[in-house]
């Protein structure tokens, strides 16, 4: 009987001390309150505009995201080199990590080789992967031009661009990639209030 007092006492405090805390917060706060995480924790606060531009770099489909900047398979090669060479090979077949190129007509069978030219739907999501994730040792220090001549460059290994196409927020996003019709069709839809 003690244990069911004491958890429901516990309860009991844990609840004034939330309701406590988010009333001090919007003292603090004056008239205008702020609940940008839990009004029920009371804990969190609203971003600021430089970390929310910092963590929203979304690219879409439709290459809606994709930020100025441009590059070819030629100046894409020398990226690959020093920064991708290590784990996917000199050209993207060796490994050790994911094999880049080749697999095309493969993913009928049972042993489908996802590759970027055998799978991949749309040039901008391999765009914004490399953004999100490569290299892997150190991801997110390409730059811009970077990674649009290395997007260049892996699709120029999989005969989808040629050497000196440039790839820019225009053109990128009208690349055909050999398994666009593979998925579900996308389309941006706008949301109703």
């Amino acid at each position: 009987m003690a244990t069911a007092r004491s958890r429901v006492v516990i309860l009991i405090v844990c609840a004034a001390s939330v309701w406590s805390a988010s009333r001090w917060s919007a003292r603090l706060l004056g008239e205008r309150v702020v609940l940008a995480q839990s009004p029920t924790f009371g804990v969190g606060r609203t971003p600021k505009p430089e970390e929310l531009k910092a963590i929203d770099i979304e690219v879409l489909p439709d290459g809606t995201g994709l930020p100025p900047g441009s590059g070819t398979a030629a100046a894409g090669k020398d990226v690959y080199t020093r920064r991708c060479e290590t784990c996917h090979g000199p050209t993207g077949n060796e490994g050790p990590q994911d094999v880049l190129v080749g697999g095309k007509g493969s993913l009928n069978p049972s042993t489908p080789l996802k590759t970027v030219g055998s799978y991949w739907p749309y040039a901008t999501t391999l765009w914004d992967y490399l953004r999100r994730a490569m290299p892997f040792d150190h991801p997110g220090t390409l730059t811009v031009d970077e990674l649009y001549a290395t997007t260049a460059y892996v699709l120029l290994l999989n005969g989808v661009v040629g050497e000196h196409d440039v790839l820019n927020q225009t053109t990128l996003p009208r690349v055909q990639m050999p398994n666009r019709n593979g998925f579900v069709n996308w389309e941006p839809k706008t949301l109703k209030p």
